[in-house]
């Protein structure tokens, strides 16, 4: 059962950077980071899908240049990744772990150290545990090249030295937030389960003034 988390004291409000603020979930991240009257900055490829981003700074850039990745980080405290990628059956997957190494790397030249990512059930040593659905046709038919490389890129965050927090939603769904959020490390007992969007980006933003799930892979779900 989640627990009230342990309270960073910052000195200002957060400065942080969102990668995939166009996705589904990466939008309630931005819109409840500006609510809660942090300095967002999100980087996209298209300004075009980002013109709805209220109250966020848009930096246009491809997440994989590091170039890019360094301008976007430059001045930021904390990073939150929301980045996902299609249900891949056939071909191999690769963008969320070369991300994640330009990101760090990136993060590391420009003196960040706070990296909040955002992975999924299935990942690690969640495997197993979405239920017999997800983990019998959905996960081996469609995401098993995707959650492939979740796994690497979950690896490259734990090798980094950073101040790290990866946050392993269970099945999304896009009902209404405002539900109580288990987050669990210990799964014997777990298979299956479901959490809104919503919830996510509280619980991924609470991260940010929080050190309750440092260096930790807690899988939330109501």
């Amino acid at each position: 059962m989640l627990t009230s988390p342990t309270k960073i004291q910052p000195t200002s409000l957060p400065k942080i950077l969102i990668l995939g603020a166009t996705g589904p979930t990466g939008r309630h991240i931005v819109s409840q980071a500006v609510a809660r009257g942090y300095d967002v900055t999100a980087l996209v490829r298209s300004p075009d899908k980002a013109a709805d981003l209220i109250g966020a700074r848009i930096i246009v850039g491809d997440a994989r240049d590091e170039v890019a990745l360094r301008r976007a980080v430059k001045g930021r405290d904390t990073v939150i990744s929301a980045l996902g990628t299609p249900a891949s059956p056939f071909r191999d997957v690769t963008l969320l772990s070369t991300v994640t190494r330009a990101l760090i790397s990136a993060m590391k030249a420009e003196g960040v150290g706070r990296l909040v990512a955002i992975t999924g059930i299935g990942a690690g040593d969640s495997a197993g545990h979405g239920g017999f659905l997800f983990d019998n046709l959905i996960f081996p038919l469609l995401l098993r090249k995707v959650y492939a490389d979740k796994n690497r890129q979950e690896l490259i965050i734990k090798e980094s030295a950073l101040d790290w927090t990866i946050v392993r939603p269970s099945i999304l769904n896009s009902k209404a937030g405002g539900k109580t959020v288990r987050a669990l490390t210990n799964l014997d007992t777990f298979h299956g389960g479901s959490i809104s969007r919503a919830d996510v980006a509280t619980f991924v933003l609470d991260q940010v003034t929080s050190d309750r799930w440092l260096h930790n892979t807690p899988l939330i779900s109501w």
